[in-house]
């Protein structure tokens, strides 16, 4: 926020925005990271600017105290998670003095109130931890761009040599080993989550790995213990309903991996009824780690990951520009310069007393238990001091500790897993059988369904993706279709999961969407063996079933899912605005409604049968497969779902409602009792436009992003996330200002006339655009989209988004960029002023979280920082099967609130379906 060199508060994000560019920092245990990108004529410029906050930063008074809002904000948004409340829970068993011990996220109680009581100066601190650490022999920098190596180097040497070095000691932490080595470790929690999940964690903190980052022993274990083929842990507890995923390894995040320890833990999702046999599972964990360590580490198994890791690392295609950057100079600060580029992707070298030593520390007597559960609720008298997380601590059972720690019995359906047939070894690159175009091309077609085909002349890699979009006219009949046809995506999921698992292992990848009108399949990976993959998710397509117990099982988890989607304010604000926008649209509350009300097996089985029985089939194929390779793709579906054509025309899109040209505000009351953080976002609809429109709104956004982030955030810290947006809702046209806030500080209809006072600022901002100014924000949106993809994968995603709403223009990007040259300045201005003057077609949706005050009108000003709401911190369980409406007050001259959606927008016009094509 300012530097001696460019003094201006804002001066860095405004020059990145102006020239298509972006900026992002995090902070970890032991390391702070701090990266941005740019267009490549001003890199040099940008480098300077960044590189003088590293060598003379203003950290003005005023700038930090209202960053300190912005963390204060940042922490509020995180209390909520259940990963975090168990990060924050698990450090506090650390031992006394330890760092994992202090609160790791910082608060306007942390960092204004408390330090104000002790008469501690927090500027100076802050100054004083920039002097400490701030130093360039601790610091790594990359940097990549298309200049030549040299000149980046010169660059590099004439801006970086000014960063001060204080030539101070590096602060080591091996005088605080084993931070874990407490009585209080190697217990049972028991823990009240925020979301409806039973979770089972063990975990194990052992001495730190990172040395051993040639022979990575832990990612060796992980490949074990989290396999899911025949002869795995989760294999058998799916069959016995038990749980549903099982995840096991180390994060590699500052919190799992730092210089005084590693963790390894396995976190399994449980059923109800693992929940209840809890113990059971546990024991079949300690099970196969005996096995483990009984055979000991197996080479044939090492070579096989080491030969899937490889095959990955020499055919990788490469990755945005910032992410690389990011990792390579973390890699600088853990690995010599040799393997600066491998270290954290290649196993180089097979040790089996280092990886026998890691396995032979975990052991029960060794392991802390945590168990989540909703069940907890109201047994677990303890709180955590930051997140409030309700826990409680017990011995864990000796009887079982007794069979673990004795000469237990191993199941004879626990083994190692077999060979795997889907490791690729055939990387050759296909000849072109067509000629090549730029563009996909549909190469086969009929009334079931067709087939977009392009062969990748460009990344050269032996890779390919393919998709496919099963379109059917049942699932939108009835909130109980829409549910139904979850419940099928997920148990075809669990279906696949043991035969498809060494598919992933050999990185084919699969993933199946329920799309609102279709189920969508997408593989990608080595193109030598996916269509192997491929066939096997048709097979169990075509030959769906679903036990009782399986079907019972997902039911509850599905409960379990809507629920915790309902309780998160942004996706509840979503939710609402949709279903007041898309004709038709079935809700999250009108499902959890569908599912509470009771489903049978039969009944998804009958939806199996009837979604089967008529269908569109639209796929696209890339990569590195013949035309004629890729036909089989279809002819496979075809052949093996025996479908009928549909009867008529399914539309991939919905009907949009055409708002009045006035005021409305939908304001909601939060689904989660527990929970201070609001949501305001303010929509402004254009309607069915042209491809030309949908440009000139990116650019006002793009005008817009940078002084929205400076009004609402740094200079009236409303909140940690503020940002406008385009929205396409169903091919109709609108923008957004989001704010997320919390209730404890600011009501909603305040933030919302903040909203308004920015907009008319930005207002006037846009009347007073030179023409320069707006020449060079369409030439950074113009090179944004001229950028050239960085993997197949971005092409893909482009040209797949087309097929699957069925508009087809895979030339999009260049028609608008044609639309941008001739865009004009008094275009841009008319256009905000047209929309978001006294007729614009205005819709605000207030998720309104638990404050300090209930008042009906919300009123009153904003509350003074953290205090009042500090009661708000566990998950109260309350009723999300309907809404609650909130009055709107009259300082919202002019707004029409909605209590009812399906009264408000019953008698509204709508817009006819509409593709965005020209």
């Amino acid at each position: 926020m300012g530097s001696e060199k460019y003094p201006s508060e804002n001066g860095f994000d405004a020059f990145l925005k102006k020239h298509g560019g972006s900026d992002n920092a995090s902070t970890d245990c032991e390391r702070t990271i701090f990266q941005f990108d740019v267009q490549r004529k001003s890199f040099k410029e940008a480098l300077d600017r960044w590189a003088q906050f590293f060598i003379c930063p203003l950290m003005i008074r005023d700038a930090i105290d209202r960053e300190v809002e912005a963390v204060d904000s940042e922490y509020q948004l995180a209390k909520p998670s259940d990963s975090h409340r168990k990060e924050m829970l698990f450090g506090s068993l650390a031992k006394p003095g330890h760092p994992m011990g202090k609160f790791c996220w910082g608060n306007a109680e942390t960092l204004k109130q408390e330090p104000k009581r002790k008469k501690i100066n927090v500027y100076k601190r802050l100054r004083a931890f920039w002097k400490k650490y701030y130093s360039a022999h601790y610091m790594t920098l990359a940097v990549q761009s298309k200049e030549k190596l040299d000149t980046l180097e010169e660059w590099v040497r004439e801006i970086f040599s000014k960063v001060p070095n204080n030539g101070l000691p590096k602060q080591d932490f091996s005088d605080l080993l084993n931070p874990f080595d407490t009585p209080a470790f190697c217990k049972l929690y028991r823990v009240v989550p925020v979301g409806k999940v039973h979770a089972l964690n063990i975990t194990w903190a052992l001495p730190p790995q990172e040395k051993h980052y040639r022979v990575k022993p832990l990612h060796y274990i992980s490949w074990l213990v989290g396999h899911e083929g025949k002869g795995s842990i989760l294999s058998l507890l799916r069959k016995k309903c038990w749980a549903l995923a099982l995840y096991g390894g180390n994060s590699e995040t500052g919190f799992d991996q730092n210089t005084t320890y590693s963790i390894f833990s396995i976190s399994i999702t449980l059923t109800d009824e693992g929940f209840q046999n809890f113990y059971q599972v546990t024991h079949l964990v300690f099970q196969y780690l005996k096995l483990l360590q009984t055979l000991g580490p197996q080479k044939r198994i090492y070579e096989e990951i080491q030969k899937i890791e490889a095959n990955e690392f020499h055919y990788q295609e490469q990755i945005d520009p910032i992410e690389y950057v990011e990792d390579i100079c973390e890699n600088m600060q853990l690995f010599p310069k040799e393997d600066f580029l491998t270290g954290d992707q290649l196993m180089f070298e097979y040790n089996p007393e280092v990886i026998g030593a890691a396995l032979s520390l975990l052991t029960p007597e060794k392991a802390n238990l945590m168990l989540l559960s909703p069940e907890h609720e109201g047994r677990c008298s303890l709180r955590e001091k930051w997140f409030c997380t309700q826990y409680s601590v017990e011995d864990i059972d000796q009887k079982w500790m007794e069979q673990w720690t004795g000469n237990m019995e191993l199941s004879s359906d626990l083994h190692l897993p077999a060979e795997n047939k889907f490791i690729a070894t055939d990387f050759t690159l296909k000849p072109s059988d067509c000629p090549d175009t730029d563009f996909p091309v549909r190469i086969a077609a009929s009334d079931k369904g067709c087939l977009w085909y392009k062969k990748d002349n460009k990344f050269k890699i032996p890779k390919a993706y393919v998709r496919f979009h099963l379109i059917s006219p049942v699932i939108q009949q009835s909130a109980k279709n829409v549910v139904l046809f979850d419940l099928l995506v997920n148990i075809l999921g669990h279906n696949l999961a043991e035969p498809a698992y060494e598919a992933e292992v050999a990185q084919l990848e699969y993933k199946l969407v329920a799309g609102e009108h279709g189920l969508v399949i997408r593989v990608k990976g080595f193109n030598h063996k996916l269509p192997l993959l491929f066939h096997l998710i048709i097979d169990h397509l075509a030959g769906f079933s679903a036990s009782d117990e399986v079907f019972s099982m997902f039911t509850e988890q599905l409960k379990k899912t809507y629920f915790n989607i309902l309780i998160k304010p942004e996706k509840l604000g979503k939710d609402v605005r949709l279903l007041i926008l898309e004709h038709s649209r079935w809700s999250m509350v009108e499902k959890y409604q569908a599912l509470t009300a009771g489903l049978t097996c039969e009944e998804l089985m009958e939806f199996s049968r009837s979604f089967r029985a008529e269908l569109l089939a639209e796929g696209l194929v890339q990569g590195n497969f013949s035309s004629a390779e890729s036909e089989q793709f279809l002819q496979y579906v075809t052949d093996k779902l025996q479908f009928s054509k549909l009867p008529a025309e399914v539309p991939v899109m919905f009907r949009v409602v055409e708002l009045p040209q006035k005021h409305h505000i939908c304001k909601v009351k939060s689904l989660n009792k527990g929970d201070a953080n609001s949501e305001v976002t303010v929509y402004y609809q254009s309607g069915p436009k042209t491809l030309r429109e949908h440009t000139l709104m990116e650019l006002l956004v793009m005008h817009m992003e940078e002084p929205c982030f400076d009004f609402l955030r740094t200079k009236e810290t409303l909140g940690y996330h503020v940002y406008p947006t385009c929205r396409n809702t169903s091919g109709v046209l609108g923008f957004s200002v989001t704010v997320e806030t919390q209730a404890t500080k600011f009501n909603t209809e305040r933030v919302e006339l903040k909203i308004e006072e920015f907009l008319g600022s930005f207002g006037e901002k846009l009347g007073a655009l030179t023409e320069e100014a707006f020449n060079t924000q369409v030439t950074a949106l113009v090179k944004l989209k001229e950028c050239e993809d960085t993997h197949l994968g971005e092409e893909v995603d482009r040209n797949w988004s087309e097929v699957a709403t069925q508009q087809y223009v895979f030339d999009r990007l260049n028609r608008e960029i044609a639309a941008l040259k001739q865009m004009t300045r008094v275009e841009l201005i008319s256009w905000f002023q047209e929309h978001c003057g006294q007729n614009g077609r205005k819709l605000s949706v207030h998720v309104v979280g638990f404050g300090a005050e209930e008042d009906d009108d919300q009123g009153g000003d904003k509350y003074q920082g953290g205090e009042k709401g500090e009661e708000l911190c566990g998950s109260t369980y309350g009723e999300v099967s309907k809404l609650t409406f909130l009055p709107v007050s009259t300082k919202m001259a002019g707004a029409v609130a909605i209590q009812d959606i399906p009264a408000f927008t019953e008698g509204l016009p709508l817009f006819p379906y509409h593709k965005i094509l020209n």
